[in-house]
């Protein structure tokens, strides 16, 4: 039986994750990334201490029509950073703070139902 859930063409779809990379609509993306509904960009930060607003800024500046922003910190759930939520709902963004394995599955339900979301996904081994 076939559960992959329907989305329109040219959606970035994750397909997989693990071992430091993704396949987001049949691309395999080595390192962490940034997803948004219709692209996928490269993301320098490797572990939650990287997790920052200017670390989210290309993402913040390029993609105005998002309205949740999923961040996956890596392979087991820890606290956010102090301040991070503030400036990201000054832009209109909801966060949504889990592990990757998490969003990436939450970031796919999202883009089923045709949901204004954007993903920030640290890579796991």
């Amino acid at each position: 039986m076939d559960i992959t859930p329907l989305v329109p063409a040219g959606r970035q779809l994750i397909q997989t994750y693990g071992d430091m990379r993704f396949r987001i609509a049949g691309v395999v993306h080595e390192g962490s990334v940034l997803v948004l509904p219709d692209r996928t960009l490269p993301w320098t930060v490797t572990d939650i201490t990287g997790i920052t607003y200017q670390s989210l800024n290309s993402l913040t500046i390029q993609d105005h029509a998002a309205e949740i922003l999923l961040i996956g910190c890596g392979p087991r759930f820890v606290p956010e950073p102090a301040g991070l939520r503030k400036p990201l709902r000054d832009l209109g963004l909801v966060l949504e703070w889990m592990d990757t394995g998490a969003a990436c599955r939450t970031f796919n339900v999202l883009l089923a139902e045709e949901r204004p979301a954007a993903a920030a996904l640290v890579a796991v081994e």
